[in-house]
């Protein structure tokens, strides 16, 4: 997706006019609670009430200009930055491919799975996934376009575009239509509907680290639009054969081919590709958790976008969004996006400047009494999946305890479910009666 792309998803700040209209009757932005509606659906205290459309639209101004200081001064050193880095990740590859020819000795074994998992990292982390994003665009470098990179990842890049850049960096957050809120198959939010299938979700979150690039693949495949009805079937199949296409390839590739090119040592390369794979797919997982799943960050009704101005887009990216604290090489190895609060803020901003911006947000969200999420990687993994077991039941209530509820459910379903066999039952009985 192209920066201009991007750019068109947020909103412009409104008017004058249409800055005070709004103010007298505003889910969100009135100065009086008793007309405020929760920004999120968990139906907290509003975490913006103190803020009048004046100060939110005061802030989409002061981004845009810290956005702006930054994107008018873009030049040689970011050119570079990203050159090196994608040199860097291919030498880190090709060498650990090469020390891997040699993987039945157990020292090159080690060397090379490493190698091979950073040079992965890498690849779809600090520069597959911003250079997707249009970061680099601007410097009109075919090879380094987010029109035409692909990545080392079972997803075409194209279909992660569509889900990811347009989908949700634009409803960010927003129950019923941010589907990374989970990702169609796990309950991160107290708005989201229980379903009995959450109750094994701390299971089929594990499962999904391990595979996480496929489940990505099928994620962004979009199953869930084509089951409902919103995907058109021949566009479904289409992209259903670029899917498979691209995970023969990567199969191929990493199974394939540089285990026969080790020749006696197959075996062994094979499993360095194997662990790379999931090692790389747990991190990209824990990373991605980091993102918008810890305690602290806000979720948002369908109703508090309508009629968003940029001021107030800019409030849900910062308070939707978490950060991981951390070394200069873990910053590099999320791919910056241990700098998620930014990166919603300015998507198509180069990564590497990221950490200069950074300062300034954190004061400004400061001075405007804005929670900024921000922790430690294993504080931050911790609290997502804390949620992800915290969920896995129904929301409590004065009424049933979550296990009476779950029981409640099951039972539900056990009935629905034998009262539907006896109805097939009765239409077989009844069709060989009829043929009798």
């Amino acid at each position: 997706m192209s920066s201009a792309t991007i750019e068109s998803t947020r909103p412009r700040v409104d008017s004058a006019a249409r800055t005070a209209e709004r103010a007298v009757n505003n889910r969100i932005t009135s100065t009086r609670p008793e007309e405020q509606s929760a920004t999120h659906a968990s139906g907290k205290a509003n975490p913006i009430a103190h803020l009048s459309p004046e100060d939110i639209e005061s802030i989409g101004r002061e981004l845009d200009a810290i956005r702006d200081s930054v994107m008018s001064t873009r030049g040689a050193d970011d050119a570079n930055y990203i050159r090196q880095t994608i040199k860097l990740q291919r030498w880190i590859e090709l060498s650990s491919r090469g020390v891997l020819l040699f993987s039945g000795f157990w020292p090159a074994f080690i060397v090379g799975t490493a190698g091979l998992t950073v040079a992965k990292i890498l690849e779809n982390t600090e520069i597959g996934h911003n250079i997707l994003h249009g970061q680099w665009d601007w410097m009109r470098d075919p090879k380094i376009h987010s029109s035409s990179w692909e990545w080392d990842f079972a997803s075409p890049a194209e279909q992660w575009k569509k889900s990811h850049n347009v989908g949700h960096h634009t409803y960010t957050n927003v129950v019923g239509m941010d589907d990374d809120l989970g990702y169609t198959i796990l309950r991160v939010d107290p708005a989201q509907e229980w379903e009995p299938k959450h109750l094994i979700q701390p299971i089929t979150n594990f499962f999904t680290a391990l595979i996480f690039e496929y489940g990505i693949a099928a994620y962004d495949l979009d199953v869930k639009g084509f089951k409902e009805g919103t995907k058109d079937k021949k566009e479904f199949l289409s992209d259903l054969r670029k899917v498979i296409t691209k995970i023969r390839n990567q199969m191929g590739k990493d199974y394939v081919l540089h285990p026969l090119l080790s020749g006696p040592n197959f075996l062994t390369t094979l499993a360095a590709n194997a662990i790379a794979n999931t090692l790389r797919n747990i991190w990209t997982h824990s990373v991605i958790f980091c993102g918008h799943f810890p305690e602290g960050v806000e979720t948002f009704e369908v109703e508090s976008i309508e009629g968003e101005t940029r001021g107030e887009w800019y409030l849900r990216q910062m308070l939707g969004s978490a950060n991981i604290e951390g070394s200069e090489v873990m910053h590099v190895m999320t791919g910056n996006l241990s700098h998620q609060i930014e990166h919603h803020l300015f998507p198509d901003m180069p990564s590497n400047r990221y950490k200069q911006v950074a300062p300034k947000i954190r004061e400004l969200m400061d001075r405007h009494q804005l929670r900024y999420v921000t922790g430690p990687l294993h504080k931050q993994v911790g609290s997502a999946w804390h949620k992800v077991i915290k969920y896995s039941l129904p929301n409590p209530s004065p009424e049933r305890s979550q296990l009476g509820q779950v029981a409640d459910v099951l039972a539900g379903k056990a009935v629905r479910a034998g009262v539907a066999l006896l109805h097939r039952t009765q239409r077989r009985q009844y069709r060989r009666a009829l043929a009798a």
